[in-house]
């Protein structure tokens, strides 16, 4: 790691900014995943929380009667609609770049916590939930690679793990809200709230949003991409390894590039106008001017050659097809559909209705907590990311969620309500030490650039469908089992992650790109 000075020189204001307008895109993932859980309900006509004056209203009804089966329905109504995002994300980021793709993905998650704020009826509910579905999916693809293209080197890991962090942070906003809003027709501000948000989020993209540097260059706007990059690190920041990086050659050389272009063709423009007044004699060519044209179609060829190499991105079947990228989208998917299937999002949105015959009146409040507890967890447990390495902190966090669900189980099934608190606290703490942040660090590391976009999407498929899995059918499991023994097929999950990350997952820290990680080409470590 860079001393504490290196580092926080690294950190300009417009970094940031753009760092932070990005990461809204992950805070709403966790906002609307959130939202369901304090004010259920409220929002189902449960009847200790009707109210009979104000339930048949015929404009805005205080709540809208559902089952638990319905309500499952509508809470996993997200998770498809993220689905569909992450699938789509790739290809437009890849094609079209990193902000628009954040634009777009911006829209939708202004759009749909609108039909969801208005809702009178579970169709209108469900619809706005799966377009707020769609801005997820896509965010969740494209700010991960972003944030990776855009942080310092040696601290892609430490920033990488804000996409996590903010995923928490729209956890703990909307608890908390939920602590004061779920009554009445209230739980529909909490709603609106994740529009408002992605509606500022677009605005701020709009007005000084950039483009990565990273993805300029791979498409043939080199000039642009490191006057982006200079403006990012500072002007005393020394960007030479970071434009080596992008296969163009030091920042020296893409000056010199530009300018041999530049010269070339003011020369030729030159030469056009003294021809018409007079022209070198046949038999005496003009040598300069060969030089010069020979320059600059050199430096023509060359940019055209990377541009054209740039553009052949794989695509989503592709990556599968190619023997190099087949382990790595292999590795990436089985991390993400551990990351929920261990259980995380049991606690996110559905751990007021599971603890509450536990806890009673504090089932609510500790749900905050947890909120608070994996937002401090995380921002803590970042630097270790890149001092520790990926696999360390992945295993770390397996291990403990694993056990914490065994003391869980325990808990709920005897009714410990202080062991059952604590392993909550302890089970939450492990998923932000590593299988919270880690598995969207991975996905762009594992894989050469050209397949980053895709293998984000299978990974983010993957995510969501697992996550779907937990949404629909964990309130039938934990009650088809009995309370709380639902929390030992966690455990088993976790027994299965751990060791398929022993054999899949490789450690990324240090290298410089994904041959050296999968030792297809040699080469250096770096110091990380």
């Amino acid at each position: 790691m860079p001393p504490a000075r290196e580092t926080f020189r690294d950190w300009t204001p417009y970094l940031l900014f753009l760092l932070s307008s990005a990461t809204i895109g992950p805070l709403l993932f966790g906002y609307h995943l959130a939202e369901l859980n304090e004010p259920q309900e409220v929002i189902t006509c449960a009847p200790q929380k009707a109210n009979p004056s104000t339930i048949t209203s015929p404009n805005f009804p205080q709540c809208i009667p559902m089952d638990p089966l319905q309500f499952g329905l509508v809470t996993s109504f997200f998770t498809l609609g993220g689905l569909v995002g992450a699938l789509c994300g790739g290809p437009i980021t890849t094609n079209y770049g990193r902000l628009k793709a954040m634009l777009v993905a911006a829209v939708f998650a202004a759009i749909g916590p609108l039909f969801e704020a208005l809702a009178t009826n579970i169709a209108l509910f469900t619809t706005g939930r799966f377009i707020a579905g769609l801005g997820a999916g896509a965010s969740t693809v494209i700010v991960p690679i972003y944030i990776s293209e855009m942080a310092p080197p040696g601290q892609k890991g430490f920033f990488g793990s804000f996409t996590q962090v903010s995923i928490n942070v729209g956890i703990l906003i909307t608890q908390f809200l939920g602590l004061f809003l779920s009554h009445g027709q209230l739980w529909r501000i909490i709603l609106a709230v994740g529009g408002a948000i992605a509606v500022a989020q677009f605005v701020a993209l709009m007005l000084a949003g950039q483009e990565s540097p990273k993805w300029l260059a791979d498409n043939g706007q080199a000039a642009r991409a490191k006057r982006v990059l200079r403006r990012m690190r500072g002007h005393e920041a020394d960007i030479d390894e970071e434009v080596a990086g992008w296969g163009l050659g030091s920042e020296q050389d893409l000056d010199d590039e530009e300018e041999t272009l530049l010269s070339g063709e003011d020369h030729m423009a030159h030469h056009s106008s003294s021809s018409s007044n007079g022209a070198p004699q046949d038999g005496q060519p003009d040598v300069g001017s060969r030089d010069q044209q020979s320059a600059g179609a050199l430096t023509h060829s060359k940019t055209a050659a990377k541009t054209e190499q740039a553009v052949k991105t794989l695509g989503f079947l592709a990556v599968l097809q190619n023997p190099d990228m087949r382990r790595a989208v292999l590795a990436v998917v089985m991390i993400m559909v551990a990351q929920q299937l261990c259980g995380i999002n049991s606690i996110v949105m559905y751990g007021v209705s599971l603890l509450s015959g536990l806890l009673e009146a504090n089932a609510a409040l500790l749900n905050v907590l947890v909120a608070v507890l994996n937002v401090v967890v995380t921002v803590s447990a970042a630097p270790l990311v890149d001092r520790l390495g990926r696999k360390p902190c992945l295993l770390m966090s397996i291990a403990g969620m694993g056990v914490n669900s065994l003391l869980l189980a325990i808990g709920i099934m005897h009714s410990i309500p202080v062991l059952s608190a604590i392993a909550v606290l302890l089970f939450v703490a492990s998923f932000g030490l590593g299988l919270g942040p880690v598995p969207f660090l991975l996905s762009s590391e594992l894989v050469a650039a050209e397949a980053v976009g895709a293998t984000q999407s299978w990974a983010l498929a993957a995510n969501w469908i697992a996550t779907f899995v937990v949404a629909q059918f964990f309130p039938l499991v934990n009650e088809r089992l009995g309370k709380g023994q639902v929390y030992f097929v966690f455990a088993g999950f976790a027994a299965v992650a751990g060791g398929l990350t022993v054999w899949l997952i490789p450690e990324t820290r240090g290298k410089r790109d994904a041959d050296e990680v999968w030792g297809r080409k040699g080469g250096g470590e770096r110091g990380g």
